[in-house]
């Protein structure tokens, strides 16, 4: 893999073990078999992507999958402080949700996110008739990250 194309990785912000489970069982149905790194919360994820608080600094990611509701920091301000740093402002963001707020939803636009993925995790069942999931398809093929 050259510089400009790291190795691909999916960083996972996710307080939940059953949706983090979830998740990995998903990808693998899909043959997504990529370094899943998972941080429990927004400050977790924080410290390893820049490498703080005794964090060995981790690889960018290829995509952010992030869970919106979550203690000590909630995808939203996790997001609002990676979209206001330089080094994070492009980075991929798919936001996780049970909710379907029309606020959270509208503050994510804000806050430019790739794309929505109501919970519980199923590529063939989330979202208004399958837009997601064929934004979240083409997106990883996009990436290349399937096998």
């Amino acid at each position: 893999m050259s510089a400009d194309h790291p190795t691909p990785s999916i960083l996972l912000v996710e307080d939940d073990q059953m949706d983090v489970m979830n998740v990995q069982r998903e990808l693998r149905r899909q043959n997504i078999n990529v370094p899943l790194i998972h941080a429990r919360n927004g400050r977790d994820a924080l410290r390893m992507l820049r490498g703080e608080g005794g964090e060995p600094k981790i690889a960018k990611p290829s995509l952010v999958m992030l869970d919106i509701n979550m203690p000590r920091m909630n995808g939203l301000e996790l997001l609002e402080v990676l979209r206001s740093d330089p080094e994070f402002v492009n980075l991929n963001v798919f936001i996780m949700t049970t909710s379907d707020l029309e606020s959270d939803r509208l503050k994510a636009q804000e806050l430019a996110v790739s794309g929505y993925i109501i919970k519980p995790l199923s590529f063939d069942t989330f979202g208004e008739g399958g837009t997601s999931v064929d934004g979240f398809s083409l997106f990883l093929d996009l990436l290349k990250l399937k096998d």
